[in-house]
């Protein structure tokens, strides 16, 4: 599936970091605050694993609007279920969400988030470039797509590197579920029921 969208991904971010980039002191320290707290969860020995879970997924759901990532990920889709139908989708959704990021970021536990700069592509929607600094001084891209105005903001998509590439998860996730309803005449059901399954797998990798 990576292989599929990457071209996509790829003109995706060569779009959004040739727009003209500003100095955003405010979103920037918005993401430096919040990624490192929700990141120290992850290096906490105090916690036990479902603490640290329950802990990160706490700073998670204030950092990130799931509700907008959700909606997004299944584009028209969103339009046609039920009301049912999409709360029961959002909340597979959140589950799916939180793990996801758990999984990505745990795999690269550092002892600092650091901005490097940050791209204002309208008045309430910029990127925010950073890296996390390892332990083993390796460096891993992180960036965070934020929206809103001060005091109000939030992420709405990260973008991780994996194999090499920057992978915007919210893409990559609107790819693969908008394939799956298309397939099956927008079953919600359908895509609750895949989402519940690759939820469980991260889970039971986390756990092996």
């Amino acid at each position: 599936m990576k292989n599929l969208i990457r071209s996509t991904l790829a003109a995706t971010l060569v779009a959004a970091l040739a727009l003209p980039a500003f100095a955003d002191a405010r979103t920037e320290a918005y993401v430096q605050k919040n990624a490192s707290e929700a990141l120290s969860t992850l290096n906490n020995p105090k916690l036990s694993a479902a603490e640290r879970t329950a802990t990160f997924n706490a700073y998670m759901d204030k950092f990130t609007d799931i509700d907008a990532v959700s909606n997004f990920v299944i584009g028209k889709y969103a339009r046609r279920f039920t009301k049912d139908e999409l709360t029961r989708y959002r909340k597979s959704f959140r589950n799916y969400a939180l793990a996801v990021y758990e999984a990505q970021l745990d795999a690269y536990r550092g002892e600092a988030v650091v901005v490097k700069s940050s791209v204002d592509r309208s008045p309430t929607d910029s990127i925010v470039n950073t890296v996390i600094k390892r332990q083993d001084g390796q460096e891993m891209d992180v960036r965070w797509r934020v929206q809103g105005k001060e005091g109000n903001y939030q992420v709405v998509d990260v973008a991780l590197n994996t194999d090499g590439n920057l992978i915007w998860l919210g893409i990559e996730q609107r790819a693969q579920f908008i394939s799956l309803l298309d397939k099956n005449n927008g079953s919600a059901d359908k895509l609750i029921a895949k989402i519940d399954s690759m939820t469980k797998k991260l889970k039971d990798d986390a756990r092996s």
